[in-house]
């Protein structure tokens, strides 16, 4: 009778611990491994409605232009975010500035480096929804989904004008100067345009299509990138 040689028996049984051909696991992530949404808007497109409404659908915190600056601005507030960035190493955070200085894609002012770095460790938290002070410059495009709402101009001064209970020649200085704002901040701070569409995911017009469908349309991206963080290692 034949006798099975050791490399028939090999051949049959798997190896102590052999699990099958599951390849190496995959990394740890170095940066964020949940996504941050960031919204960019033309004056009275409603972009900060529209971003609230993400966030109640997603249940996601949602941070605005105002409180931002706020954070920047007061250390203690400052500090206590930079000290809890769970799901990322700490030094993610300023590896990205040092990258964006080196970069020039960030200005050096105090002022702008601590927005910046506000920015990254609400970022490296995940699942938040950031309002403009160029958070889509600062954030990397892989862990970030970009959104630019946008309307036409005469829409845009018709409803900050019913908004703000003014005079639509009143609104149409508002809209141009908070335009105007706006656009040299991310430009000055950022060397970014907010113009420009290649910046971003998505652009809505929400004079189009409403402020319930862009943020449908926002969450079911946003849920579509998720997933491919989950499924991809950095």
């Amino acid at each position: 009778m034949h006798q099975p040689s050791l490399t028939d028996e090999l051949r049959k049984s798997p190896l102590h611990g052999f699990q099958g051909d599951r390849g190496a696991p995959p990394p740890p992530r170095s940066g964020p491994s949940a996504l941050t949404i960031a919204v960019s808007r033309e004056a009275g497109a409603r972009g900060g409605t529209i971003a609230r409404r993400v966030g109640r659908k997603l249940g996601w915190q949602v941070y605005d232009q105002e409180l931002l600056e706020y954070m920047a601005q007061e250390a203690v507030v400052s500090q206590g975010v930079l000290d809890t960035p769970p799901t990322t190493p700490a030094n993610w955070i300023e590896a990205r500035l040092q990258q964006l200085l080196r970069d020039k894609a960030l200005s050096e002012h105090p002022t702008i480096v601590n927005l910046a770095r506000v920015v990254l460790a609400l970022a490296a938290q995940g699942q938040v929804v950031l309002i403009g002070r160029g958070a889509g410059c600062i954030l990397p495009r892989e862990t970030t989904l970009a959104v630019r709402i946008i309307a036409p101009l005469h829409e845009r001064i018709a409803y900050m004008s019913q908004w703000l209970r003014l005079p639509i020649e009143e609104a149409t200085e508002r809209v141009r100067l908070r335009d105007e704002r706006r656009r040299e901040f991310v430009a000055n701070n950022f060397h970014c345009d907010p113009n420009e569409v290649h910046n971003y995911d998505l652009v809505l017009n929400s004079s189009l299509l409403g402020e319930d469908v862009c943020a449908e349309l926002i969450v079911q991206a946003a849920r579509a990138r998720a997933a491919q963080l989950v499924l991809s290692p950095s």
